[in-house]
């Protein structure tokens, strides 16, 4: 048995939301979409940070691989070298390779919070080498995103299809 409460004096009462035999408010859909969404968000929250780390990877993979193949176009962005020595090069080749062995550390899961803790080391050294050189721009914040995933990656305790935390 159910008691209705009355509304306060001057108080217009709420109307009652109309129930289905399956006694949802809104209905047994409601009840269906209630379920896939739980399912949904448990699933993202157990594989998001696998997909971030592989995704992470995919992006310092294709950066380092194109450091190491064209150099020269990547010597802009040496801080204090001059854009045509060897030595602009020389640092372009060797970031290359860093970006190369962090991305196949998170890729295939080797140490994957040490690896993106370096790799936001990395990240940050070059949103602050573009933002004091180019300022606010649209490489900027996308470097920024990424630093952002790096940093949440480094800080997940849990990963799945990892050799190792």
């Amino acid at each position: 048995m159910t008691t209705r409460r009355t509304p306060a004096p001057g108080r217009q009462p709420r109307p009652a939301r109309p129930t289905t035999r399956s006694g949802s408010p809104e209905g047994p859909a409601h009840g269906v979409l209630a379920r896939l969404v739980s399912q949904l968000s448990d699933l993202a929250a157990g594989w998001g940070p696998t997909a971030g780390r592989i995704l992470l990877g995919l992006v310092l993979a294709w950066f380092g691989y194109h450091e190491l193949i064209q150099p020269a176009l990547w010597t802009g962005y040496v801080p204090g070298v001059h854009t045509a020595s060897g030595a602009a090069i020389a640092l372009v080749l060797a970031h290359g390779w860093v970006l190369l062995i962090l991305a196949v550390a998170l890729i295939a899961g080797i140490a994957p919070r040490a690896a993106a803790g370096l790799a936001a080391l990395l990240l940050a050294q070059i949103v602050i080498w573009l933002w004091a050189s180019a300022g606010l721009s649209d490489l900027t914040l996308r470097d920024v995103g990424v630093l952002g995933l790096a940093l949440c990656i480094a800080g997940r305790t849990e990963q799945r299809l990892a050799l190792t935390s």
